[in-house]
């Protein structure tokens, strides 16, 4: 049965790493350079997410980007081993923007599906920093069983809280993040999970972009 869940929740996010389409109009910041954006994966590690399974896309407007998992899935009670029960996924982005710009993260929607027999407890939780700059707070949100649903959070960040990239310097723009199942007070004989994806294929993470233009250099 896992298998099977698995599997559709990997096919659900490969049919979206190649759009982003945020709902959320841009409301961070100055407005959004017009020029082309890039981002490519630089590294990957984490027990959820294996080389080759994110996918970055950004959006039309520029306003935002998504990261697509494909195997990122956190499961706890009958057929389960120790270890499937906590996953976590470390990804550093190599983020190109035009001269002139610079950006923050303003607000991350995290979503995926999940089914929690009663008594089970999901768990997500994420900060996101530039290299050589000290991590965000990471925020967590907790699901209680019985859920047998999507599930999503969103992390906004105040205006004055803020941290943008150097201007002119290029810096990896990392995320972390972390989900948990705990399956110890539900029914031995079920069995719980916490994607960070969707089987209805239409759920994908996005990150809302904060933009500045940078001071003129003398």
């Amino acid at each position: 049965m896992l298998s099977t869940l698995s599997a559709g929740a990997a096919v659900a996010s490969l049919l979206l790493a190649g759009s982003a389409s945020p709902t959320t109009a841009n409301r961070f910041g100055d407005d959004p350079p017009s020029g082309k954006i890039t981002i490519t994966v630089a590294t990957v590690n984490g027990s959820g997410c294996r080389p080759g399974s994110a996918a970055v896309a950004i959006a039309p407007d520029n306003t935002a980007f998504t990261v697509t998992y494909s195997e990122y899935l956190a499961q706890a009670g009958a057929g389960t081993k120790p270890t499937d029960s906590r996953k976590n996924c470390q990804i550093a982005l190599n983020v190109h923007v035009p001269q002139g710009f610079t950006y923050a993260v303003a607000r991350a929607d995290y979503r995926g599906y999940a089914s929690l027999a009663r008594g089970a407890r999901g768990l997500e939780q994420a900060g996101y920093y530039f290299q050589g700059q000290q991590q965000t707070a990471r925020k967590s949100h907790t699901f209680t069983g019985p859920y047998d649903s999507n599930w999503q959070t969103s992390d906004e960040t105040d205006v004055d809280a803020l941290v943008y990239a150097p201007c002119g310097e290029e810096r990896y723009f990392n995320i972390n993040t972390e989900m948990r199942v705990d399956g110890k007070s539900a029914d031995p004989k079920a069995t719980s999970y916490m994607a960070m994806d969707s089987t209805d294929g239409n759920i994908n993470t996005v990150y809302h972009f904060a933009w500045k233009e940078c001071p003129a250099r003398k």
